[in-house]
């Protein structure tokens, strides 16, 4: 009998800390403090700005990630900023919340167990947030609900302030606040003349909590604000229908839905995971940063889109003097002979596809496709020991920095030597095509010596040459400034262009291209005789002009 108790016995010991280190390892913090402010801008946009000061519990697990809800998708993720305790932490789009957001990578930063930290984001642009006041039609409703945390992650009390502040020229008589909604402060806001001019209205109770989304608005004339930013009431709103009446159509497409919506759910969840070339077995963590990838395998790395992919490959080898376009449309590459020295793999291949699949757009597409499946293995390899999540992060690090030296040039011929210099670094930019176009908004552009092997139409009466050279910043001459000139805005629509050229005139669907390079690469499981179903959750703002932050859960 006591032989059979002892392994009895040992199973429950070890099942009890099993459990415990579980129990040990769960989200578990409070959320001190929480500060606020949200800004309507004159071109009808919103800017956040919050700094949440967390103390993370006792023997819980650390706070390595922070979601962050944001109102609705059409932000921009360039304009986002992030650091913990004054230091500098990246933005991921792995956000665990529902709805919309973001998710602060506290990286090496993150808030151990017992400890305390202080996090703050900063949110640039977010548009479609405005909407025409119920009460006034001459007036604009802003209206914002602050993100929140799951209730099961945080505890306690809350010191929460809240500020809006109106759009620049607002007079003080003109906004009208409304009150706030599930709040636990006055109903009346403290508003201030700021020093820039500007109204605020300020909410403020050290008796809120983390796990609430509480909602706030005002109203101002929309004269402040382009019209085109304002969102119209939907036809069902203008024409006044109550949502009830519709109830009964409602339950009906529900039924309808499970037998037609279900089949269009699977297409569409099947469509995206094709875009998902990367093989699972390379998501599996490493440890370290693997340095020396080129930037076209570090988009590869981030699953980019493959037209874009193709693009960046194009201005490598036209840069180096191993292929020039020589039509446009259709899409045609003269290779030279002989080839440069040090070409990548998949720079050899690439121009392999071109040279000889002349004739057949369909033969051309599949060795293209070949060209992306020997890459992406390529890759595989290289990272296999590697830590791809800071790889990645390693590699956009090297991004930003070279559109901060661009975006800091002090002269028009610095900075295009430093954009031809880190050309295939910022397109790994999800933003680059809009950064690009706003870098190069205004003057004139210094092409390089390479742009007539991308742009056929080069030379043919579309640029000037300055008369004089100019000394550049080390004192001799500049070696941009005796180049040709290109107007800033046409030398970024060529540019931002090469992508959409690609996949219109070579890759052709780029869903099909890219899903038949995922059948290789990361192929979809076999089918199960069971499945199961998961949870999420929701969030619906009752509100006049809402432009709620739906975010739930939360790390």
């Amino acid at each position: 009998m006591k032989r059979r108790l002892f392994p009895l016995l040992l199973v429950l010991v070890l099942a009890l800390s099993l459990t415990s280190s579980v129990f040990a390892q769960s989200y578990s913090f409070q959320l001190e403090k929480e500060v606020v402010n949200v800004y309507w801008n004159s071109d009808g946009s919103m800017s956040l700005d919050y700094v949440f000061t967390f103390r993370n519990d006792s023997g819980a697990h650390a706070i390595d990630f922070v979601d962050v809800g944001l109102p609705n998708s059409s932000y921009r993720m360039s304009s986002i900023y992030a650091d913990a305790d004054g230091n500098t932490v990246s933005i991921s789009r792995d956000y665990q919340g529902s709805g919309t957001g973001v998710a602060v990578d506290m990286g090496a930063y993150a808030i151990p167990a017992g400890g305390r930290g202080k996090v703050h984001i900063y949110i640039g642009y977010i548009d479609r947030v405005l909407h025409i006041d119920d009460n006034d039609e001459n007036y604009a409703s802003a209206v914002f609900g602050n993100t929140w945390f799951g209730s099961q992650y945080v505890s306690g009390s809350t010191d929460l302030t809240v500020t809006m502040h109106m759009p620049p020229g607002v007079q003080p008589n003109e906004p009208r606040y409304h009150y706030p909604q599930n709040w636990v402060g006055a109903n009346e806001p403290e508003i201030k003349i700021n020093s820039d001019g500007r109204v605020s209205y300020t909410w403020h109770s050290p008796n809120a909590n983390g796990y609430t989304q509480y909602v706030f608005g005002a109203s101002f004339p929309k004269t402040y604000v382009p019209q085109n930013m304002i969102v119209r009431p939907s036809l069902l709103e203008r024409l006044g229908i109550d949502p009830d009446t519709i109830l009964g159509l409602f339950i009906l497409l529900c039924f309808g839905g499970f037998f037609f919506g279900i089949p269009i759910l699977s297409a569409v969840q099947s469509r995206k995971r094709k875009m998902k070339y990367m093989p699972p077995k390379i998501a599996i963590e490493g440890h370290g940063i693997k340095r020396g990838l080129t930037a076209v395998e570090s988009a590869v790395l981030m699953q980019e889109p493959l037209d874009k992919v193709m693009t960046m490959i194009l201005f490598g080898v036209v840069k180096k003097g191993a292929a020039e376009v020589t039509s446009r449309d259709p899409l045609q590459i003269k290779v030279a002979n002989p080839l440069p020295e040090k070409l990548h793999t998949y720079e050899k291949e690439f121009l392999e596809a071109f040279e000889h699949a002349k004739t057949s757009r369909k033969e051309q597409r599949r060795k293209l496709q070949k060209v992306t499946v020997n890459l992406i293995k390529s890759l595989e390899t290289k990272m296999k020991g590697f830590s791809r999540k800071e790889t990645i992060a390693y590699y956009k690090s090297i991004m930003e920095r070279a559109w901060k030296q661009i975006e800091a040039a002090g002269t028009p011929e610095i900075k295009s030597e430093r954009y031809d210099q880190a050309l295939e670094w910022t397109m790994l930019d999800e933003d680059y095509q809009e950064r690009t176009q706003d870098v190069f908004r205004t003057g004139p552009v210094y092409v390089p010596t390479w742009w007539g092997r991308y742009d056929p139409a080069f030379g043919r009466g579309s640029v000037s040459r300055p008369s004089v050279s100019t000394p550049s910043s080390g004192g001799g001459k500049s070696l941009a400034s005796s180049m040709p000139q290109l107007p800033g805005a046409d030398f970024a629509a060529s540019v931002v262009g090469g992508a959409q050229t690609f996949s219109d005139r070579v890759i052709g669907n780029l869903n099909d291209f890219t899903g038949k390079v995922t059948n290789v690469t990361n192929p979809p499981p076999p089918p199960s005789s069971s499945s199961g179903g998961g949870g999420g959750g929701g969030c619906a703002c009752a509100c006049a002009g809402c432009a709620c932050a739906c975010a739930g859960g939360g790390r």
